[in-house]
């Protein structure tokens, strides 16, 4: 069974691409995101992604965004988010997981996790 599409690509600025299952995929809007996607962005370029549950986040250039895991139910609310920046900037509004459950959204850098308690914020990370 395929897995099931997390988001899509709403907005793209210069060169993205996604890594998945070892192959490098060119983005495009409305290109499908799934969890355990790498995307990486070009220099001088922006990515901008809707999640299921209404996430909206953005990455700058040269950035690299894992998006680990994500589970939506969309009656409940219920899901988990689990996303880490490699580096570069990424900006975010939360969506419904975060507001029905705080706990089950978490963004993480090489020296911190970010459990969400607010609704926007920016994540920027080193290359290190």
């Amino acid at each position: 069974m395929a897995a099931e599409a997390a988001g899509m690509v709403k907005t793209l600025k210069g060169s993205a691409e996604i890594e998945r299952d070892g192959k490098r995929l060119p983005v495009s809007v409305g290109t499908e995101v799934f969890p355990k996607d790498r995307i990486s962005t070009g220099s001088h370029s922006a990515v901008g992604l809707t999640l299921k549950d209404n996430t909206q986040m953005s990455a700058g250039a040269n950035a690299l965004l894992e998006l680990n895991k994500f589970s939506f139910n969309a009656t409940s609310h219920a899901g988990e988010l689990d996303t880490s920046i490699k580096r570069g900037a990424l900006s975010v509004i939360s969506g419904k997981v975060a507001k029905a459950n705080p706990d089950a959204v978490r963004f993480n850098t090489g020296t911190v996790t970010l459990g969400v308690r607010g609704t926007e914020f920016i994540i920027e990370a080193g290359d290190d």
